[in-house]
């Protein structure tokens, strides 16, 4: 069952600034492509680093009043106090940058920029060129997909193809992003196994489930030997 992937909501007109590119013209092309950040790269397209409005903000946040600049040098570190004084990309951006790679699922993508507190992905190709960006509002996009879409993914990939589910024996409706499941199959474990991964089709939101079940197999384990015994 495939899941949708870093690939299908990337960006790849991607803005992109060199080493030397000056703070103004960051500035620029910032406001002018509507972002909030943009890769920095060498000669071979190879991402060296991210700058993000927050780098940009140190100068403006350092100007002003004696006094404004006096809590901002103590309340800052030197990284924010350097920034703050820098004038190229290089000096300005945060560096290494957390990236991705088409292949990444949506899922895999969220959790990274979750951990790594960020907003944005660079998403590298298998030489580590930029082919593209993702922000936290395209991995939204998956959401955009329609109730049809999703019920046409749950019956033909998960019962049909994974379950080899027959016709008939469990209905599918969809609202919202919300799968209900209803039927009967033959064992336990086929009705968990269908609602865990009618979960994990893309543009899912939830699955509720009232499918009955004829044997309730969850309490074997196979040995290696080939048995069947039940778990104490």
């Amino acid at each position: 069952m495939r899941t949708w992937q870093v690939g299908d909501v990337m960006t790849r007109d991607v803005a992109a600034v060199g080493e030397e590119t000056p703070y103004r013209e960051i500035v620029d092309v910032l406001v002018r492509r509507g972002i909030s950040g943009v890769p920095v790269i060498d000669g071979f397209r190879r991402v060296l680093g991210v700058v993000s409005e927050a780098d940009l903000l140190h100068k403006i946040e350092r100007a002003g009043h004696p006094d404004q600049r006096r809590i901002f040098e103590g309340r800052r570190h030197r990284s924010a106090r350097e920034k703050a004084d820098a004038l190229l990309a290089r000096d300005l951006m945060t560096s290494p940058a957390v990236t991705t790679w088409p292949e990444a699922t949506i899922t895999a993508a969220a959790r990274l920029m979750e951990h790594e507190s960020v907003k944005r992905l660079p998403v590298l190709d298998d030489l580590g060129r930029l082919v593209g960006i993702v922000a936290r509002g395209d991995l939204l996009r998956v959401h955009l997909r329609t109730d049809a879409e999703i019920r046409e993914d749950v019956v033909q990939e998960v019962l049909r193809r994974v379950l080899a589910v027959r016709d008939g024996l469990v209905t599918v409706q969809v609202r919202g992003g919300e799968v209900t499941l209803d039927g009967r199959l033959d064992r336990r474990s086929a009705v968990e196994l269908a609602e865990r991964l009618a979960g994990q089709v893309s543009g899912v939101v939830r699955v509720v489930s009232t499918i009955a079940y004829d044997v309730d197999d969850t309490g074997l384990v196979e040995l290696e030997a080939g048995q069947v015994t039940p778990v104490a």
